[in-house]
Formats: structure tokens, C-alpha cells, sequence
């Protein structure tokens, strides 16, 4: 049974001869009476904020589950991102790489091309200079004829000069026209 401060406020008790002083007794009862209520509303309050405390408890419970999972789930994603990241910056090693390879085959292609075009260039050249020396020289031994036939029309004519001879130097006219 519990004790209540109304029930510690009512109680009686025998009169016997030589007992305690009724008003001692009563006036005892009474702070007792009172101390109890006083120690009763405190526990009420103090319940009460226990609960309040609790339900506070309960709340903060469950926003640290929901940061730990927005943090869980940040710390995923952000490893899913670093490793997308990866893939894609190995994606773009890898393919500049080949582009790169890519450039420098083409332009060993077009400095063997060139070459190629530079040896046949050389090649023409020097085949021209050999067909223009052959007809330099052809022409020459023809206007040396000319100049042969010309002195001696004029030996025979005039006996008495000698016929010029022309100087021709094939490789200074091959010279002047390149």
C-alpha cells in the first residue's frame, strides 16, 4: 500500500495512558505529511522530464541514424564517383595515347612521303640537267658546224683569215639556266 500525504494527514492512532504527545505526534504527521507531497511533486516533475528527455532522446536517435546514413551514403557516393572518375581519366590516357600514336604514324607516313617526293624530285633534276647538257651539246656541235661552214665560205672567199673557233663551257650555260 502507499503511503499518501492525505493518508499520513488522517491517520489516528489508540490513546493509551502514557503514550506520546497527540499534538507532538500530530504535528510530526503533518511535516511528515508535507515533505512527502513536496518529495511526490518532485518525482512527478522529475517523470516528467524523464519522459520529455526520452521523447528528446528518441528524436536524436533518429536524426543520428539519418546522418549516418546521409553520411554512409555520401561516403558511397563518393567513392563511386572517384572511381568513375578514374575510369574516365584512364578512358582519356588510353585515348590520347592512341591519337598521339595515331599523329606520329601519320607524320612518319608524310616525312617518308616527302622523302620519297624529295629523292624523285632529285632524280628529275638530275635528268633534265642530263638532257638539257645533251642538247646544249648538240646544239653547240651544230652551231660549231655553222661556224666551221661559215669560215670556210669565208676562207674560200677570203683565204687570208683563219676561221674562229667558239669557246662553249656546257657546265656555266647548265649553271646559268638552273
Amino acid at each position: 500500500m502507499k503511503i499518501s500525504p492525505v493518508s499520513i494527514k488522517r491517520q489516528e492512532f489508540a490513546k493509551k495512558m502514557r503514550g506520546y504527545d497527540t499534538e507532538e505526534v500530530q504535528a510530526f504527521l503533518e511535516k511528515l505529511a508535507d515533505d512527502i507531497d513536496e518529495l511526490q511533486k518532485e518525482n512527478e516533475e522529475l517523470y516528467q522530464q524523464v519522459e520529455t528527455l526520452n521523447e528528446n532522446l528518441s528524436e536524436f536517435k533518429k536524426i543520428e541514424k539519418n546522418l549516418q546514413d546521409t553520411l554512409l551514403k555520401a561516403q558511397e557516393s563518393s567513392t563511386k564517383t572517384i572511381e568513375s572518375t578514374k575510369k574516365q581519366a584512364s578512358l582519356i590516357i588510353k585515348e590520347a595515347e592512341l591519337k598521339a600514336s595515331q599523329i606520329i604514324e601519320k607524320a612518319r607516313e608524310n616525312a617518308n612521303d616527302i622523302r620519297s617526293a624529295v629523292i624523285n624530285l632529285r632524280e628529275e633534276k638530275d635528268l633534265i640537267i642530263a638532257k638539257l647538257k645533251a642538247i646544249i651539246s648538240s646544239q653547240a656541235h651544230l652551231l660549231e658546224m655553222k661556224v666551221e661552214d661559215a669560215g670556210e665560205e669565208r676562207t674560200a672567199s677570203r683565204k687570208e683569215e683563219p676561221a674562229q673557233k667558239l669557246d662553249i663551257d656546257l657546265d656555266d650555260i647548265i649553271d646559268k639556266i638552273l
